[in-house]
């Protein structure tokens, strides 16, 4: 089956706005900046230890990154897949190779998503057992509560989703972005530019800040700096739109 993916084809996704030039401006950081005061004022009425920050931020990363993985993986195999989808509708005796194509998009956007699963959600569960050492979710002693399983991610998520929406505000970009051209040989020059390398690298970004975070809360946790100054100082580190200065 000859295909040719056109404009119209993929007008069910429509191309995001370009924001090369919009990244640029600072005015586009009013969002974080919301998101910033949203994340210290929940801080600030649940009365949140270093601890408590410390998993917010890891809960943060799993969530968002991973959401940002399953877009990554999902919109262009979506828009691709109605765009073959109205390519046979244009020749019903290819009936055959849509069926192929939807095939293969399936299992190469199963595949790509069953990697990172594993390698994302298995480096956040070994950080996982890490903290846990240091910042227990359950008092020592509780059965289960030195050891991450289902009852603790699931104690994690219902102390600490309050802070995932500030979260989402502030990684908005991330599902703003059009990171594959779709149409035309604008997909193999985006995968020989690197584009898709460089929009699955976002999440391991998040991770590394995350740990760049974590390591100063540990360093006001054990020095005894624990006050509300000095968390909105690693905050404001977190919520600052990087993506203006990069």
């Amino acid at each position: 089956m000859v295909m040719q993916i056109t404009p119209e084809s993929t007008a069910a996704f429509p191309p995001s706005a370009d924001l090369a030039t919009t990244d640029r401006d600072w005015r586009s950081a009013l969002p974080d900046a919301v998101a910033f005061m949203l994340g210290l004022a929940v801080a600030r009425w649940a009365a949140w230890t270093a601890g408590d920050l410390i998993w917010s931020l890891w809960l943060s990363s799993l969530v968002v990154g991973y959401a940002t993985i399953v877009w990554t993986i999902g919109r262009p195999a979506v828009a691709m897949a109605i765009a073959i989808g109205r390519s046979g509708s244009d020749s019903p005796s290819n009936s055959g190779g849509v069926l192929l194509g939807w095939a293969l998009i399936a299992f190469f956007a199963a595949f790509a998503l069953a990697f990172f699963t594993v390698h994302f959600g298995g480096f956040h569960y070994v950080h996982s057992q890490i903290l846990l050492h240091f910042f227990p979710i359950y008092p020592a002693g509780t059965p289960g509560g030195d050891w991450a399983g289902r009852a603790v991610y699931l104690e994690i998520l219902r102390r600490y989703w309050i802070f995932l929406p500030s979260a989402f505000l502030s990684h908005r970009a991330a599902f703003m972005g059009k990171p594959f051209a779709i149409h035309g040989d604008g997909w193999r020059e985006s995968i020989a530019g690197g584009k898709g390398r460089d929009v699955f690298a976002e999440p391991y970004r998040n991770v590394l800040r995350m740990h760049a975070l974590i390591f100063f809360f540990f360093a006001a946790h054990f020095i005894g700096l624990e006050n509300f100054a000095v968390y909105t100082v690693i905050s404001a580190v977190y919520f600052f739109p990087w993506r203006l200065v990069r």
